[in-house]
């Protein structure tokens, strides 16, 4: 079974105007303790997205877990270290056909339904979400609260992700309740470094 770090930064491709700005900020979460990267990018350009993962692995440390949103093919062609899905991309098994055993795959669910038919698939992590209401995405599923990710718990012995609204003021409450990592967006786009470094001191 995987170790996934406390905190798991997602770098968003729509909170930068260039590439380099999204590599800058990905170089700071990694100099604050990050051993863990996402890349999200909904724009759906494929050359742009292989573009700006292929400079991401190449400009940091081979240390560092890089994860492809939702495409399976652009993680080969960048040599990411695994992809995460969502429940409109392909089906995990589909998706592990195409990374092979070795990199990892992530899955979003939303409810216990999703959960335990996530729990099923060879999935290494699963993530849970929202946990509170949050602004990174256009038509968010419904909030699910600490509650929900105390069901989660019970329903899996996978390493267990939280998203959704977390920030230093509630992470420690979202761990509590059973999470083994929290993904973050909004509350690293400032100071990115200084952020991640209190994240990690918060959740020790």
């Amino acid at each position: 079974m995987i170790s996934l770090p406390r905190l798991y930064p997602i770098v968003d491709a729509a909170f930068f105007s260039t590439t380099d700005e999204l590599v800058a900020f990905a170089e700071e979460l990694h100099a604050g303790g990050c051993t863990l990267l996402q890349y999200r990018n909904k724009s759906g350009n494929a050359r742009r997205m292989l573009e700006q993962a292929r400079e991401l692995r190449s400009r940091l440390p081979v240390s560092i877990k890089l994860i492809m949103n939702d495409r399976a093919d652009l993680a080969l062609a960048a040599d990411f270290d695994g992809v995460h899905v969502g429940q409109d991309d392909l089906l995990p098994e589909s998706v592990r056909k195409i990374i092979g055993p070795e990199r990892w795959l992530g899955v979003s669910t939303h409810n216990p339904e999703q959960l335990a038919e996530a729990d099923q698939t060879s999935a290494d992590y699963l993530a849970i979400g929202p946990v509170f209401s949050t602004s990174s995405k256009e038509k968010p599923d419904p909030v699910i609260g600490l509650e929900g990710v105390r069901r989660a718990r019970q329903l899996t012995r996978k390493p267990l992700v939280a998203i959704g609204g977390i920030t230093r003021a509630n992470a420690v409450s979202v761990i509590e309740a059973g999470a083994d990592s929290v993904a973050v967006i909004s509350d690293l786009l400032l100071h990115p470094r200084k952020s991640a470094e209190e994240f990690f001191r918060i959740l020790r």
